[in-house]
């Protein structure tokens, strides 16, 4: 009975302590409509320690809860870009943006030279 109450009271312990690991971010993301909505959340996966994400269509950010240890807010970043969305981390290359259907082709930020 002891041990029974000690591992349920470890794994609890160890429950809370890699759920605190987690971080929330919030960053611009470029993108004009619902479309865009699914399109950058999807790019985004659990299996690469996203734990969850949301992409506000009126004040283009993307909100989103990550485990660190999995993968850096640089990285998710670069998975949004590379689903043809600029952001403040990574910008898509031409050929994923021009690949985006046309009520998704937001007016991109000037690119510093």
């Amino acid at each position: 009975m002891k041990t029974t109450i000690t591992t349920l009271l470890c794994c609890f312990i160890l429950s809370i302590v890699s759920f605190a690991q987690n971080k929330t971010e919030t960053f611009k993301v470029y993108g004009n409509c619902n479309m865009c909505k699914g399109n950058i959340e999807g790019a985004l996966k659990k299996k690469d320690g996203i734990i969850s994400k949301k992409w506000d269509v009126d004040k283009k950010e993307l909100t989103v809860t990550y485990d660190p240890n999995k993968i850096t807010v640089k990285q998710i970043g670069q998975k949004v870009a590379d689903a043809g969305y600029d952001n403040q981390y990574a910008i898509a290359t031409d050929a994923k943006y021009n690949g985006l259907m046309k009520c998704c082709q937001y007016d991109r930020p000037k690119k510093d030279k």
